[in-house]
């Protein structure tokens, strides 16, 4: 690694973002890990981390598409309300407009098990699905971008407060995440190009994931 100049990259403090352990009601888990649908806007996934900057925490809730692995929505906060994933959702929900009978899939977390993001889902005509208690692979896809957000991005970087995280990470989406990183599980193009290589008329259903 030295001859190629090559470092690594050491996996950071773990911090909890999800809380489970709430008297709200919680979703079956309507996805059950088919993270393969057929065309776009059948199944989103949704989750909370945390980004570490001078000026204190950052927290980052994202919208991923899971036919293309492009993230559609994003918002960021100094704490952890439920509008922070209200916001994400609503973001995506502009740019995609999807049809009633989306689903969308998220941890047992208070902030999804809100009323406020239940009656959005609910105002859209989506199925909110959430994964079993304690079991990460149950959004794996969702973990596996704040990963890569995290190794290649992120921890290459000291933010001196929070709005330059907020500048690096949205271009890191934008810039290079949707448009230019390439994924084998999309025959190694990008999101972005991949949607415009696979355009299709969308089919409407829970049966259309595999």
């Amino acid at each position: 690694m030295r001859q190629a100049g090559l470092k690594p990259v050491w996996k950071r403090k773990f911090i909890h973002t999800t809380n489970s352990k709430h008297p709200l009601p919680v979703a079956a888990n309507i996805l059950d890990r088919r993270f393969n649908p057929v065309a776009p806007d059948i199944a989103w996934v949704t989750d909370i981390t945390y980004i570490r900057t001078n000026s204190g925490w950052l927290y980052l809730a994202i919208v991923l598409d899971l036919y293309s692995r492009k993230v559609i929505g994003w918002a960021m906060t100094p704490d952890m309300p439920a509008e922070l994933v209200c916001d994400a959702l609503r973001m995506a929900i502009r740019q995609r407009q999807p049809e009633p009978g989306l689903i969308v899939h998220s941890d047992r977390g208070s902030q999804y098990a809100s009323r406020e993001y239940q009656a959005l889902i609910i105002q859209h005509g989506m199925i909110c699905s959430m994964s079993r208690k304690g079991n990460c692979w149950d959004n794996a896809v969702a973990e596996r971008f704040f990963l890569n957000l995290k190794m290649e991005r992120v921890w290459q970087r000291e933010y001196a407060n929070r709005t330059e995280a907020q500048t690096d990470i949205t271009a890191y989406i934008v810039g290079f995440y949707n448009c230019e990183r390439i994924h084998s599980a999309l025959g190694n193009l990008s999101p972005s190009v991949f949607e415009r290589n696979r355009a299709v008329k969308k089919p409407i259903g829970v049966s259309e994931i595999t």
